[in-house]
């Protein structure tokens, strides 16, 4: 596989840096270039793809693969990957086919897929699903004992973060804000130590499944990891206004009209995800950072091109685990298991 230079996700080939800037930070240009030949076709054609009623469809694959008992749990059982995309891109289409080239790309790799649950905290849940799947050891930034500290120290600094909006399953609650968050660290640092301590891969595995049929506790972590991207947010917005060297997702973050500062990434993207929202692609870059955990996406609808697969960060710590996702249209990811042979960066 050759994954060759890696572009800014939402970047497309021939187009200028302001463009690409533009892209990412939600603009629409009026007079926006035509795919090339080797893209997926548009969302309109008539395939067997899910659009609107994607989260219904989901449910349904639910109930259908657990039974009533089971249906909490987030990320449903392993299935072979080829079997579920013969069973999801039974059409003819120019879209079926790439997407069943984009998988049959997957399989070199990979042998089985778990369909992740799709609400709006569909990325969060993948990622961490993931990466709590598969820990050698404790992240050191969670062996920080300044982790719980966090919170509080933010919210005395910065009291536009009172406006963080807890999501649904915590809503209607009266309790102080840093207490909340301060749980969520806590318990997201109990379970991840709790799942290294596994003897096995098995045993961690039935551990991690466990945890996310809990929705309580899973969307516990949600809370942790995205007050975790607010505090990487709000230090590469404070290392870029005093003129320090930053990534360069953290220029095109803050050149959305809508998040200018961190005060306006919380309030119109943060707060919206697990409501309205997910994650926009630039946002991918944050999780990342926010974890410390590369995120390798096999981005299906961009099969053929040099996004195919897309790295975040770009250029990524050498020491930093990899986590690896399928995307099949930058809006719901799913997860690869089962690896054939050592997936290499």
């Amino acid at each position: 596989m050759s994954r060759g230079a890696m572009p800014q996700p939402g970047a497309w080939p021939g187009t200028s840096c302001a463009e690409k800037s533009a892209r990412e930070a939600g603009a629409v240009a009026a007079s926006e270039q035509p795919r090339p030949a080797t893209r997926c076709p548009a969302e309109h054609e008539e395939d067997m793809y899910r659009a609107a009623d994607e989260i219904e469809k989901e449910k349904e694959l639910l109930i259908h693969e657990r039974g009533p008992s089971e249906l909490r749990l987030s990320v449903a059982p392993e299935m072979d990957i080829m079997d579920y995309c013969k069973k999801e891109w039974r059409g003819k289409t120019q879209k079926a086919t790439c997407m069943k080239k984009g998988y049959e790309e997957v399989a070199q790799k990979f042998t089985s897929i778990r369909r992740v649950r799709g609400d709006n905290y569909c990325a969060l849940r993948a990622t961490l699903f993931q990466a709590m799947s598969q820990p050698a050891e404790l992240p050191p930034w969670l062996q920080d004992p300044e982790l719980t500290l966090l919170p509080e120290k933010l919210l005395s600094r910065h009291s536009w973060i009172q406006q963080w909006k807890l999501g649904l399953q915590f809503a209607g609650r009266r309790e102080d804000l840093a207490d909340r968050i301060k749980e969520s660290l806590t318990l997201l640092r109990k379970k991840w130590a709790g799942l290294v301590d596994m003897r096995t891969a098995e045993a961690r595995q039935a551990a991690c499944d466990e945890l996310f049929t809990s929705q309580e506790e899973e969307y516990s972590l949600y809370e942790a990891v995205k007050f975790l991207m607010l505090n990487r947010a709000i230090e590469l917005h404070e290392d870029r206004e005093q003129g320090r060297d930053v990534p360069f997702f953290a220029v095109l973050l803050f050149a959305r009209d809508t998040s200018s500062d961190p005060g306006q990434l919380l309030r119109n993207h943060l707060n919206q995800v697990g409501h309205t929202g997910g994650l926009e692609q630039v946002e991918m870059f944050l999780l990342a950072y926010a974890v410390r955990h590369t995120i390798q996406v096999y981005r299906l609808s961009k099969y053929n091109t040099e996004e195919f697969i897309t790295i975040y960060p770009t250029d990524p710590p050498e020491d930093w685990p990899v986590v690896t996702l399928i995307a099949e249209d930058d809006r719901h990811y799913n997860v690869p298991v089962r690896v054939c042979e050592e997936t290499s960066l």
